[in-house]
Parts: structure tokens; sequence; C-alpha cells
């Protein structure tokens, strides 16, 4: 089902669209990109991945046989929502997940992809990928009506966290940086991640969630509860929802 009874540019009124499962979901997302991409031509196409099982079948299912040769590599950069400070050979690593899902499948650019670089100093790993895009961006400041993203991929733990913006941590409250870390209370490693201001420089953010146990901390989203992260999520563009019925309690 669609909820269009409240749209707008947030998580608390974005649209939200409930789907049988995670393949159907995978499958829905994979079109959306691909029809995304078709709307704007020849230019870049920017995406910021998030990590997570669910999307993880979207990946898998860009690298199939099915769309791997439908999608325009070349114009495809991909991005990295939050990473944990882990090697990319371990298996907490984001961007080892993505590399054996997606990209050791396709024949995309080895510059269009942009992981989140891994440092014993994480403060300065945010600042060497802030930088990376500004590069790509071309300005040190995000402009209305020039959004960094294309679509921003993000998940909900049940703890109401999205990227790596959990709770009670000080880059909730980051209005300048555009990539800036956090070291969780209740979940292990210092994690990297883009900011408020970066993720509301997208055209569209679309949250995929999977699971029963989604069910009670996605109603509270929805309340408009703020003290939970996903809650506070704006952007200039528009907020989709895509859960599967477990999550939507269906």
């Amino acid at each position: 089902m669609i909820d269009i009874t409240e749209k707008g540019h947030n998580a608390k009124t974005g649209y939200v669209l409930v789907l049988p499962d995670a393949n159907t979901q995978a499958n829905y997302l994979a079109d959306i990109i691909l029809r995304q991409m078709d709307e704007k031509k020849d230019k870049i196409f920017r995406i910021a991945l998030s990590g997570g099982s669910t999307p993880k079948k979207l990946y898998e299912l860009l690298g199939s046989d099915t769309y791997r040769h439908r999608v325009p590599w070349e114009r495809l950069h991909l991005f990295f929502g939050d990473e944990r400070m882990v090697p990319y050979t371990d298996e907490a690593s984001n961007f080892r997940m993505v590399s054996e899902s997606l990209l050791i499948h396709v024949n995309i650019l080895f510059r269009n992809v942009h992981p989140m670089p891994v440092l014993d100093d994480v403060e300065k790993a945010a600042q060497l990928y802030e930088k990376d895009l500004q590069k790509e961006y071309g300005d040190s400041i995000l402009k209305k009506g020039e959004p960094l993203f294309d679509i921003v991929l993000l998940g909900l733990g049940t703890d109401g966290h999205t990227a790596s913006l959990f709770p009670n941590t000080p880059v909730l409250k980051e209005k300048k940086k555009w990539v800036s870390w956090c070291q969780p209370t209740d979940a292990p490693y210092k994690r990297m991640t883009l900011t408020y201001p970066t993720i509301a420089s997208s055209r569209l953010v679309i949250f995929v969630v999977s699971g029963e146990s989604k069910v009670e901390i996605f109603s509270k989203v929805r309340k408009k509860d703020a003290t939970y992260p996903s809650s506070n999520v704006e952007t200039e563009g528009e907020v989709h929802w895509i859960l599967d019925k477990a999550a939507g309690g269906e």
C-alpha cells in the first residue's frame, strides 16, 4: 500500500510503500535507480549506499545478469552513508559487503567508487572523506537546489539510528561538517557517518526497512518522536519508506 495522506521532505512525513518481501523491495529499488538515472540523461548520478542485509539484496540484484547490463556504470558514482572503522577485509565492513555483492560483478570504474577511508585517526578519515565529497560536488558549501546526492539509501535500527547517527552521540548536533564520526555506547567500533546536512542535500532519501523487529520503532519515528535519530532526517527532495510486510506490521 502507499500512504499518500502525508507527504513531505522528512522522515516523519515521507511516502510509505509496503511490499511483500525483501526480494520485491530489491526489484522495486533497482527499478527506481534505473528510472532516475534515465531521467537524468547523461549526467553523473550519485548514490550514498547503506549497509545491512536488506540493501545487500539490492546490490546483488544490480550485479546480476538481469540488471548489470542495464545500468550505465560509467555515470554512476557510489558513496557510503557510514562505515565501521575496521579493515576493508573485515566481515563488519560495509565496503566489503558492497564489494562482494556488487562491485566484483560489474564493470564500474575504480574512480567512481568512493569508500570511506579507514584510519586509526577517525577524525582525519572523516576530513578526507569530506574533501572527496567536496571535490565531486565542486564546492565546499552545499547549495540549495543543487543536491550532492541523487539517492541516499538508509536503514533503520531498532534503537532509531540510521547511517551511524546513533542516539545520544555528539554527531547528531553537527551542523557544518559533511562527514563526522561517533562511538556508540551500545554498538561496537568507531563509525564514520554522513551528517544530517549532507543527507539533506539529496533528491531522494529512501529508507529500506524489513523485519518484524522494526514495527515498533517505525511507528515511533512516524509519530514524530524526535528522540530517535531517524526522525530528524530531512532532505530538499523526497523521502520514501520502502518496507516489507513484516516491518509494516502486516
